[in-house]
């Protein structure tokens, strides 16, 4: 299987503000993360990725500061703020409840119809 999966629309939304809620990390950092925690399962393209972020930072889920990367490099940082742990707890409960009632519905039969 590839890395490539389409996204529900907000899961992106959600993955962020996940991989930011472990520490704080510029742009390209969260791309790696995601990998990482997916276990290189899921690969996210840096033109979905940016315009996610400056949305996330504009509704106020994640603030920014420049800094210097690990490479020397300027680069923004992100880290989670109040609203984004509150908006990432909502959305993880939204998204568990919504996990459970497809897989009740794939395990019907039609016995139980």
């Amino acid at each position: 299987m590839g890395k490539q999966f389409d996204l529900l629309q907000g899961t992106l939304d959600m993955l962020i503000l996940k991989a930011v809620s472990l520490g704080p990390l510029h742009g390209y950092g969260v791309l790696l993360r995601i990998q990482q925690i997916s276990g290189e399962q899921l690969e996210i393209q840096q033109g979905s990725l940016y315009p996610a972020l400056y949305r996330l930072e504009h509704q106020g889920f994640l603030a920014s500061e420049w800094g210097e990367s690990d490479n020397n490099r300027k680069a923004k940082f992100y880290s989670l703020t109040a609203a984004g742990r509150r908006r990432l707890h909502a959305e993880t409960e939204k998204w568990n409840r919504m996990a459970s009632l497809i897989a009740s519905i794939l395990r019907t039969t039609p016995e139980q119809i």
